[in-house]
């Protein structure tokens, strides 16, 4: 008989975003996230995804946001981050890291962990196993732990 999985609080979520995307969000000015609906505002797991964009590391702006960064980890949660809201462009794009005719997810609050966490992710805001939760709370400051909901003890 299989063991259930517990979960963190309902109201933290991952979202997996694909390397070297994450990696221009944790450790570059990368404030945007491209997609096809909005998300709702709220704190967020950041998670690297299992594949690489290799296409996205020839584009001038990432290739200089990740410059010695080294090997970008992927299936791992590598920070967390605070989603304020999404919008779209009707004129000029809000940041050079804007995509037209997207939704942009508005990120602020980010914080990148100094270990990663391995997990799997899925597509779209997902339930974070309780045990990966834990482990991100461990690596984050007091301030921060703070505002994020409590683990179940």
């Amino acid at each position: 008989m299989k063991t259930p999985t517990l979960y963190a609080p309902d109201s933290i979520r991952g979202i997996t975003i694909k390397q070297p995307w994450a990696a221009c969000i944790l450790h570059g000015d990368k404030r945007i996230e491209n997609r096809p609906r909005a998300w709702a505002p709220g704190w967020r797991l950041l998670h690297a995804g299992a594949e690489t964009d290799r296409a996205a590391l020839r584009d001038p702006l990432v290739a200089r946001t990740v410059r010695g960064l080294g090997e970008l980890p992927t299936r791992a949660v590598l920070g967390i981050v605070r989603i304020t809201g999404s919008h779209t462009d009707t004129g000029e794009p809000c940041s050079p890291w804007a995509q037209p005719d997207r939704v942009h997810v508005d990120l602020d609050d980010v914080h990148p962990l100094a270990l990663p966490v391995p997990c799997d992710g899925q597509l779209g805001p997902w339930r974070v196993p309780l045990g990966v939760y834990e482990r991100v709370l461990l690596q984050l400051p007091a301030h921060l732990r703070e505002l994020l909901p409590e683990a179940a003890s």
